[in-house]
């Protein structure tokens, strides 16, 4: 199948074309650069730097390169960054899918695989939470994705677009190879932070509210290994029809709170973390673990790498090897 992969150079996205390619789907990436990296992207894969937005873009590529299927990963994805600046997360994360939307519509594309969130979950009354589960997001990145996915579900049912849409926990871990790993600019997620502190003698790690109602008082969340993820946009990709949708929630269903990814962290590296408890982020819900049986049952997915140890030893490997990420 000829795939269009947009965000395909960013962390989750290259790990999906390097799925993509092993399957063999033929794969064009559509990247600004802005957070991903050249690098990144496989080898067997077209790059094209550019916009998801741009709709003359789209327009062109779309039939030159007789594209029949769409994974969407290009976002912001910053909780924080978002509350201070939701303009930004509107504009780049809905109003470009909905460009992006509408071209696929004007090509005739019927397959759709979108990158959301559980942020669009909230503050989940239940735990793990179910795709049936209400959508109530509680931060402009959230409500964002939100958004986009309600337009998904309207193109569907006026142009026949097929979807799938997987709600992602917390992303971890690189591609066991050591090719291609996480690499943010700054770094903001909590296992590549905490690694990277720990190759710094002077590394601090940081814990962003220790009052949740939680048993160490610290949030808690679900894990899952990128390369898992990846696994489960392919199968997506290959199960949609026209005209029908599909939600997964990708996950374990086992959290874990900052506090035991800290720990776990030093078991994994033999070193110590000096901690540093911070004021809360805004926008930060205590709880989220996501119930993966939707997955497991519609797609067939099955983790291969479902430990929290199989993914820090898999990130501590990218990150002693490639110290300076992808320069």
């Amino acid at each position: 199948m000829n795939v269009l992969v947009t965000g395909g150079a960013g962390y989750i996205g290259s790990h999906a074309v390097k799925v993509l390619i092993a399957r063999g789907h033929r794969v064009v990436v559509l990247d600004n650069l802005s957070h991903g990296h050249r690098e990144a992207v496989h080898s067997a894969a077209k790059f094209l730097l550019g916009s998801s937005g741009d709709s003359e873009l789209l327009r062109d590529l779309l039939p030159r390169y007789a594209i029949e299927a769409v994974l969407h990963f290009a976002a912001d994805i910053e909780v924080g960054e978002s509350v201070s600046n939701p303009g930004k997360y509107y504009e780049n994360n809905f109003s470009n899918a909905l460009r992006l939307l509408t071209a696929l519509t004007e090509a005739g594309i019927k397959k759709l695989v979108f990158s959301s969130t559980a942020a669009v979950y909230g503050n989940a009354e239940k735990n793990p939470i179910e795709e049936t589960s209400p959508r109530l997001p509680i931060n402009p990145y959230g409500r964002s994705k939100f958004m986009t996915e309600m337009a998904i579900e309207d193109f569907s049912r006026a142009h026949g677009l097929g979807f799938a849409i997987l709600r992602y926990f917390n992303v971890a871990g690189a591609s066991p190879d050591g090719e291609i790993g996480e690499a943010h600019e700054p770094e903001s997620h909590l296992i590549p932070c905490l690694l990277e502190a720990a190759r710094d003698p002077d590394g601090v790690a940081r814990v962003y509210g220790a009052d949740y109602p939680t048993p160490d008082g610290t949030c808690i969340r679900d894990y899952v290994h990128v390369m898992d993820l990846a696994e489960a946009h392919a199968l997506a990709l290959e199960k949609i029809v026209p005209a029908a949708g599909r939600y997964f929630n990708l996950g374990s269903e086992k959290g874990f709170s900052v506090l035991e990814v800290i720990h776990a962290c030093e078991k994994t590296t033999g070193l110590n973390l000096k901690v540093l408890r911070e004021e809360r982020r805004p926008g930060d819900p205590p709880v989220l673990v996501a119930s993966n049986r939707a997955a497991r049952e519609f797609l067939g997915w099955v983790p291969k790498y479902p430990t929290l140890e199989e993914i820090i030893s898999h990130a501590w490997r990218w990150h002693t090897e490639h110290p300076r990420g992808f320069k």
